[in-house]
């Protein structure tokens, strides 16, 4: 089940990089790793797997495919994930055929996509051949077609989707080839989760997200479109939410729809992390003097000579109009075009009324800095200077 940290009036006395920032984290697979990580740095998160892992442990496909890369020897194994990878030791193992699968593949040549297939591979006593510099299929691919395959066996473990135009161009150049489908990628459970980080990202109420996978950014995507929403979620994701990814391949996606997506160097969850806390601050920091006060406003927090607040998204929305112009004043009709872009245009959803209540709420979070902001009579309110 997805869970919302809600924002709240209480400061937070050692504020970290990521605080006042909201992450939504759509990983199935170690999200609750990938949660700490965030929460430790003073993210607040939001999660919605988007997709799930089938395993295909007592699947008949799989045991076939085994089966298959027993019958004779391999010439070249490829490894194309880590869980895919352990994944199929252990239901050979359950089989009572581990040994003999081992076997095989130690006489063959393995191929690994990647440090954790690299890593998952080791761990089960044996040693990659070839590993590229990055975590393309593709390269596992030119390196192949480089070789003679005429008669060659050549077993892909794949990473829940089908690499069904990496098998075909193998089978070209003669070669046989066993797909072995370890596990493969559902819905989740529960879609309700997804479909409200898709209207939280279109509402701007989160910072940022992060994925692990390129099949969750299909599905997130693809379940925008579902709801009508896949052209405002893009033109989110263009601008105010930041999409960053674990790593290239996770990132293709966003740059097949023409989309900027960051991703670290090392596809690795700690680099996805510190991506997040060195990028979210430079892009949503804003540091004030007001005289006798420093104030910094970070995501949905506002860091008051050095106390933390965290505001809701709309308090934060309303204390940013404020600070764009320290010491004017900004009329409540001002302030209802700034902070409230979603809406204001329709003067039945909201009007000056909810302006007054979120100041009030948002003094009330700024517990005693909120003197910070004052009242002018008939004309609006400012941001005290001095």
């Amino acid at each position: 089940m997805a869970t919302t940290t809600l924002t709240g009036p209480r400061p937070t006395p050692r504020p970290g990089p990521l605080t006042g920032f909201t992450i939504g984290v759509t990983a199935a697979r170690r999200r609750d790793e990938l949660t700490a990580l965030l929460t430790r740095r003073g993210a607040q998160v939001v999660e919605a797997p988007v997709l799930r892992i089938m395993p295909l442990a007592d699947d008949l496909a799989l045991r076939r495919a085994t089966e298959a890369c027993l019958a004779a020897p391999l010439d070249y194994v490829v490894a194309t994930t880590g869980v895919g990878w352990r994944g199929w030791m252990s239901a050979a193992e359950g089989w009572g055929r581990g040994a003999a699968l081992a076997d095989v593949c130690r006489r063959a040549v393995v191929l690994t996509r990647g440090p954790k297939a690299t890593g998952a591979v080791r761990a089960s006593g044996l040693g990659e051949g070839f590993s590229p510099g990055s975590e393309a299929t593709g390269e596992l691919l030119t390196w192949l077609l480089a070789r003679p395959l005429a008669g060659r066996r050549i077993a892909v473990q794949e990473h829940g989707v089908r690499l069904d135009d990496f098998a075909a161009a193998l089978r070209e150049r003669g070669a046989e080839v066993i797909s072995v489908p370890v596990y493969r990628w559902a819905p989740p459970d529960d879609p309700a989760p997804v479909r409200r980080l898709v209207e939280q990202t279109v509402r701007r109420q989160v910072h940022a997200l992060a994925f692990t996978s390129a099949p969750a950014v299909s599905a997130f995507v693809a379940t925008a479109a579902a709801d009508g929403l896949r052209d405002a979620l893009l033109d989110a994701l263009r601008g105010d939410v930041l999409p960053v990814c674990v790593g290239a391949l996770c990132a293709r996606p966003f740059a097949d729809l023409g989309l900027p997506a960051e991703f670290p160097e090392r596809g690795r969850l700690g680099s996805l992390v510190r991506l997040l806390a060195e990028t979210l601050p430079s892009r949503g920091r804003r540091e004030l003097d007001l005289g006798s006060t420093r104030l910094t406003l970070q995501g949905n927090a506002a860091l008051v000579d050095g106390e933390s607040r965290l505001l809701s998204p709309r308090g934060a929305a309303v204390l940013r109009a404020l600070a764009e112009r320290p010491g004017h004043v900004l009329s409540r009709a001002d302030l209802l075009r700034t902070a409230w872009p979603d809406v204001a245009a329709d003067e039945h959803t909201v009007d000056e009324h909810a302006v007054e209540a979120a100041v009030g709420r948002l003094r009330a979070a700024l517990g005693p800095h909120g003197k910070l902001i004052r009242t002018v009579p008939k004309r609006g309110y400012r941001l005290a200077v001095g």
